[in-house]
C-alpha cells in the first residue's frame, strides 16, 4: 500500500495540483491585501469614509447581518476573477504566438495545414 501511495503522490497531476493550491493561497492573500488596503479606502473616498466591513444591519435585537463583509468578499472575488482572466488571456496569447511561429518556421506544416483546410472545405461543400 505504501508503494501505491508513493506512485499516486508522485504523479504529475497531483504535484501540479499541490503547487496550484499553494500558489492560489498566496495569490488570495495578495488579492485580499489589494482589496483591503487599496480598493476599500478608494471606495471609502466616494462613500464618505464608510468602511465596508463595519456595515451591518440589525433588524431585531441581537440579530446582525454583516453585509459589509459580504460586499468586501464580492469585491475580492471580482478582482481575483479579473486578474485570473488577464493571466489566462496573456498565456493564451503567448501560446497562439508560439503556434504561429512554429507554423511559419516549418513550411511542411504550413502545406499540411493548407491541405487540411481544403479538405474541410470539400467536406462542407458535399
Amino acid at each position: 500500500m505504501l508503494s501505491e501511495f508513493k506512485a499516486f503522490i508522485m504523479r504529475g497531476n497531483v504535484l501540479d495540483l499541490a503547487v496550484g493550491v499553494i500558489i492560489g493561497g498566496a495569490f488570495t492573500k495578495i488579492v485580499t491585501s489589494v482589496v483591503n488596503n487599496l480598493l476599500s479606502p478608494l471606495i471609502g473616498l466616494f462613500t464618505r469614509g464608510i468602511n465596508f466591513k463595519d456595515l451591518v444591519w440589525r433588524p431585531f435585537g441581537d440579530l446582525t447581518f454583516k453585509y459589509g463583509a459580504v460586499l468586501t468578499d464580492i469585491i475580492q472575488f471580482v478582482v481575483t476573477g479579473f486578474v485570473v482572466f488577464l493571466i489566462i488571456k496573456g498565456i493564451n496569447r503567448i501560446f497562439q504566438q508560439n503556434k504561429a511561429d512554429e507554423a511559419k518556421a516549418n513550411p511542411e506544416l504550413e502545406v499540411l495545414n493548407d491541405i487540411r483546410d481544403l479538405l474541410e472545405k470539400q467536406n462542407r461543400a458535399s
